[in-house]
């Protein structure tokens, strides 16, 4: 009776699959992985405020075109992470290793690809056909929602491609490899959720986001620092009179060759008649 017992259980636990060390289908997406998820857009997302106070004052967004340039990317990035997060969980095998390969490729990889296409868009779409308000970073003044819901869809279109390339190179069988190795030292599931969800994301999200930043704010001609200040002073005349008429303005500024001066003196009052 006790061997019936015991070959019962043998059955049952071979039936039911052993999850073991590394993370199984679902773990991305259970109670642990959506905290996970949300400490990283926060954390990546202060990224790019930390960088809007990194810009020199003159050349600094307001708050409403850093919004419209940030945004961009957020809807990129959260459709580039879930499509992540969902084909980890379709390929076969542990979605913690699919996850974190995939988003290594996106941020080197992918990010060429993605300089690539926009440099092509701006290209045909604002170079060829003059469809000036697409230009990335431009919203018009007053800035315009229109505008930036065209750039917003090009951004999105160019991510959608950049996402096909890494898809189909990740079909090459020679990733199965390298899933084996790339995780192997961790040897529980949470911690290696925190690893592929937080701790190598938040890191290269900084890097990746600053870049990607840069190439959809408007570009500003680099003013060198010595001409972005010019100091004004006023001085008197020395004609003798105290009038007023006799005040010069003059401007100075040092443009590396030494001091230059410009006097700027009011006209004289027309002779009452």
């Amino acid at each position: 009776m006790e061997a019936d017992d015991a070959g019962i259980a043998a059955t049952i636990a071979a039936l039911i699959p052993d999850p073991g060390p590394h993370c199984s289908h679902g773990s991305l997406t259970n109670k642990w992985g959506w905290i996970v998820q949300g400490i990283l857009a926060f954390v990546s997302f202060s990224s790019l405020i930390v960088k809007r106070f990194c810009e020199p004052k003159l050349e600094r967004r307001s708050w409403i075109i850093w919004f419209f340039d940030t945004s961009k990317q957020g809807f990129g990035a959260l459709l580039i992470h879930f499509t992540n997060v969902y084909f980890s969980d379709v390929f076969k095998g542990d979605p913690c290793t699919w996850y974190v390969i995939s988003f290594l490729l996106d941020s080197t990889a992918g990010l060429i690809i993605i300089y690539i296409f926009l440099k092509i868009s701006q290209f045909l779409l604002v170079q060829v056909l003059g469809w000036t308000s697409l230009k990335l970073g431009e919203y018009g003044k007053p800035p315009r929602c229109k505008a930036w819901f065209g750039q917003c869809g090009i951004y999105l279109s160019v991510m959608i491609i950049e996402k096909a390339f890494i898809t189909l190179f990740l079909c090459f069988r020679f990733w199965k490899r390298v899933r084996e190795v790339i995780m192997s030292p961790i040897k529980n599931q949470k911690v290696e959720v925190v690893v592929v969800m937080l701790i190598v994301p938040v890191v290269i999200n900084a890097i990746m986001f600053w870049i990607v930043d840069n190439f959809l704010m408007r570009k500003h001609k680099h003013i060198p620092k010595n001409r972005r200040e010019k100091p004004v002073r006023f001085e008197r005349g020395a004609t003798g009179d105290d009038s007023d008429s006799d005040v010069a303005l003059i401007i100075a500024a040092d443009d590396g060759d030494g001091l230059q001066q410009r006097h700027l003196t009011p006209s004289p009052s027309p002779t009452a008649v």
